[in-house]
C-alpha cells in the first residue's frame, strides 16, 4: 500500500512539471526572430538552393527517407519498404519527386523524334556507302559522354562505333600523332564518334605538359592539311567537329558531384583535378584552336552545355541538319538553337571582342 501511494504521488508531481518539449517548441520561433536578420534569412535561402542543386537533386528526398527506414526493413522486402517510404514522404517531397520524374520523362520523350531521325540518317549512310566522323572535344565535365550516349541510344550497333582512346603506348609516341585515331576511322556506311580526338594535342596535352611546345606547333601547322586530305574523297567522308563549352561555375559543381558520388568517381582524372586552376590556359588554347583549325571545309561548332538536355537535343539537330538524307521529317524543326550551337568563326569573333574590351577572355 505504501509503495502504491508513493507511485501515485510521484505521478502527480510529474504531471505538474512543465513539458520541456512543449517549451522548446513554443520558444524556438521567438529565439529565431531575435537572432536572425532578414538578410541572414535571404543568404540562408540562397545557400539552401545551392546545396539542393549540388545534391543529386531529384533522388534526395527519397534517399533521406530510405536512410531512416532501411535499417528496420530487410533489403529483400522491397514492397514493404516502398509502402513505408510512401507513408513518410512529406507533401513537398512528393511534389518534388513527381516534378523531377515528369521532367526526366518529358526530356527523354523530347529526344525520341530526333533519335528516330538519327536512325534514318544511319540507314542513309549505309545505303550510300558514306562515312561519318564526329569529334567530341572541349572542356572537362561538359557533357560529351552523355550526349554520345543519347545519340547512339537506338542506333544499330553494327553500323556505328564510339572511340575513347587512353594514353598512347611508348610505340605510339614515336609515330605520327593522328595515326592511332586514323586506325579507328569508319568503313563505308559506318559512323564513328570520338570521345576526345586528335585535338587532344591542341587542348589538353600542351596545357598539362603532355607534349612539347614543338610538337604542339607542328600539329597546329599540319592538322588542317591532314583533315582536308581524308575529306578529299568525292564527299564520301563527313567530318563534324564539336567543342563542348561549360561555365567555370557549372564545371566545379559537376566535379564536386563526381568527388562525392562513388558511381562517378572514376570520371575524375588528373586533368579534371587541375581544370579549374588552369581554366585560363584552356581558354587560350580554345582560342588558338578556333583561330587556326576552323575552316570552311572542316568547321568547328561550339556547344553551350550548362543545360545538358538542351546541349544533347541541339547536337542531334546539328548533325541531322548537316547531312541531307532520305525520309527526313518535314514536321520536325532541325534548325539548331543559335544560343546553344555557335559556329566556330562566330565564337572566335566573340572571344576577340571580349579580349579587346576586358583585356582577357571572359568564359
Amino acid at each position: 500500500m505504501k509503495k502504491t501511494k508513493r507511485k501515485n504521488a510521484r505521478k502527480k508531481e510529474r504531471e505538474k512539471e512543465p513539458n520541456p518539449k512543449v517549451v522548446q517548441i513554443k520558444d524556438a520561433p521567438k529565439l529565431a526572430q531575435v537572432k536572425t536578420k532578414p538578410e541572414d534569412l535571404h543568404s540562408q535561402k540562397e545557400k539552401k538552393r545551392d546545396a539542393d542543386k549540388r545534391a543529386s537533386g531529384r533522388a534526395k528526398p527519397i534517399r533521406e527517407v530510405v536512410e531512416k527506414i532501411q535499417p528496420k526493413v530487410r533489403p529483400a522486402d522491397s514492397e514493404k519498404l516502398i509502402r513505408k517510404i510512401q507513408k513518410q514522404l512529406k507533401k513537398k517531397d512528393k511534389e518534388e519527386i513527381i516534378e523531377g520524374a515528369l521532367k526526366t520523362f518529358y526530356e527523354a520523350e523530347e529526344l525520341k523524334p530526333y533519335q528516330v531521325e538519327l536512325l534514318k540518317l544511319q540507314r542513309h549512310m549505309e545505303n550510300t556507302n558514306k562515312k561519318m566522323v564526329v569529334l567530341f572535344d572541349g572542356r572537362d565535365a561538359s557533357g560529351k559522354g552523355g550526349t554520345i550516349r543519347r545519340i547512339t541510344r537506338y542506333l544499330n550497333e553494327k553500323r556505328y562505333r564510339t572511340v575513347a582512346l587512353g594514353k598512347p603506348s611508348e610505340q605510339q609516341k614515336t609515330e605520327l600523332h593522328i595515326k592511332r585515331y586514323i586506325e579507328h576511322f569508319p568503313r563505308a556506311g559506318e559512323i564513328v564518334l570520338f570521345d576526345r580526338s586528335w585535338y587532344n594535342r591542341a587542348l589538353v596535352e600542351p596545357v598539362m605538359g603532355f607534349c612539347t611546345e614543338d610538337q604542339y606547333k607542328r600539329f597546329m601547322k599540319k592538322v588542317v592539311t591532314y583533315e582536308h586530305n581524308f575529306l578529299d574523297d568525292a564527299g564520301r567522308t563527313i567530318l563534324i567537329k564539336l567543342y563542348f563549352s561549360v561555365s567555370k561555375r557549372e564545371q566545379k559543381r559537376r566535379f564536386d558531384r563526381r568527388k562525392n558520388d562513388p558511381l562517378r568517381q572514376w570520371k575524375l582524372s588528373e586533368v579534371d583535378l587541375q581544370a579549374q586552376e588552369l581554366w585560363d590556359n584552356f581558354t587560350e588554347k580554345k582560342f588558338q584552336l578556333l583561330k587556326r583549325t576552323h575552316t570552311e571545309k572542316s568547321p568547328w561548332w561550339v556547344i553551350r552545355s550548362d543545360n545538358k538536355h538542351l546541349a544533347r537535343r541541339e547536337t542531334m539537330k546539328l548533325i541531322l541538319s548537316i547531312v541531307p538524307y532520305k525520309g527526313r521529317s518535314r514536321d520536325l524543326d532541325l534548325n539548331p538553337d543559335p544560343h546553344v550551337v555557335i559556329p566556330g568563326d562566330k565564337e572566335l569573333r566573340r572571344m576577340k571582342k571580349q579580349r579587346r574590351k576586358h583585356g582577357r577572355f571572359v568564359e
